[in-house]
């Protein structure tokens, strides 16, 4: 009885075998060329996202229990330029803000996939432009809301350290869930600071370092354009952008 015909699976341009969701999300750590290549065979990004998702929500509910909302809330007062304001006021007054703050606080941090996934949408389209304008990538969007999205990867560490240090036994009264672990020097520094310097300490984090390299190499691996330049190109933007935010941020502190 004759065999029945095969058919091959469709291979990349790039000649190599095609990669599953899993072996993607793998090889973005260890093997990031073969998974930003692979994108122009199949440039879906759901499976990254939900992991990402995924490890965000089980971050937001083990802080829910570890810190808890009510405390995070105080902890983002007593960091914040209002705390002198807040003291002033009647303890009623005080209670009922810190009542609502948490409440809006918890819808907030339980809704961050979502945020995640609308700021993912966004920077994609910044960079599709800066690389497709700037230095003639022509990379389609959705190749470069993949890019984005795996590159973000990293992301997950870190919230695994957070949850570690939650479980480990951080101080819930220090706790900044805006900055929850060590990896850049904003986390030693006072929030309720100098907000600038603090907003420009805050980008040197290594996750971010990470993600931005990641992001230079997938535009490199889609396009004409050299890695470095694409990691210059990101990093730039990237500068941009805090130096923006912190700059708002220190001017209406």
């Amino acid at each position: 009885m004759a065999a029945l015909p095969v058919t091959p699976m469709p291979v990349p341009p790039t000649g190599e075998p095609p990669l599953s969701e899993g072996a993607r999300i793998i090889d973005t750590f260890i093997a990031p060329r073969k998974t930003f290549n692979d994108l122009r065979r199949n440039a879906s990004w759901w499976a990254p996202w939900l992991l990402i998702a995924v490890v965000t929500l089980i971050f937001v509910y083990v802080m829910g229990r570890q810190i808890g909302f009510d405390q995070i809330t105080k902890n983002s007062i007593v960091q914040s330029s209002r705390a002198e304001q807040f003291e002033k006021l009647p303890p009623d007054q005080q209670a009922k803000q810190i009542q609502l703050a948490t409440t809006i606080a918890r819808y907030i941090s339980y809704s961050i996939p979502i945020i995640q996934l609308i700021s993912f949408v966004v920077i994609a389209g910044v960079l599709m432009a800066a690389f497709n304008f700037g230095a003639g990538a022509g990379v389609s969007f959705k190749i470069a809301m993949a890019i984005v999205v795996y590159s973000c990867l990293p992301g997950i560490v870190s919230a695994a350290l957070g949850i570690v240090s939650m479980f480990a036994g951080v101080d819930p009264a220090g706790f900044n869930a805006q900055n929850p672990v060590a990896t850049n020097p904003a986390h030693f520094m006072d929030p309720a600071g100098n907000k600038f310097l603090y907003g420009m300490a805050s980008a040197f984090d290594v996750f971010i370092i990470w993600s931005i390299v990641l992001i230079g190499i997938g535009f490199a691996c889609n396009s004409k354009v050299k890695r470095s330049t694409a990691i210059t190109i990101v990093a730039g933007l990237y500068l941009l952008y805090k130096l923006v935010a912190s700059g708002f941020g220190a001017a209406f502190s």
